[in-house]
């Protein structure tokens, strides 16, 4: 458990938190919040659980591909991720 293991960056302690991530293509610019991720409270490197990091870049490719496809976007696009 992520929990448990020290920052590879600075060895200090990870704390659950809900983050968000900003990526820029092309002059469109998208924003994913709320992302569940482990992040570490000396120094602030962000920490997914196995596989995460790819859900997320997945998640901002279709949002990209949704923007430029449907042009749906006035230089930003957001998405929000709901916690049940």
């Amino acid at each position: 458990m992520l929990e448990m293991e020290p920052c590879t960056e600075c060895g200090g302690k990870l704390k659950r938190k809900f983050v968000d991530q900003e990526f820029e293509r092309s002059g469109i610019t998208i924003r994913l919040t709320g992302i569940a991720a482990w992040v570490c409270s000396r120094c602030g490197e962000t920490y997914f659980l196995p596989g995460g990091a790819d859900r997320v870049a997945d998640a901002a490719n279709a949002l990209f591909a949704l923007a430029t496809t449907e042009k749906q976007y006035k230089g930003r696009l957001a998405a929000q991720v709901s916690r049940s």
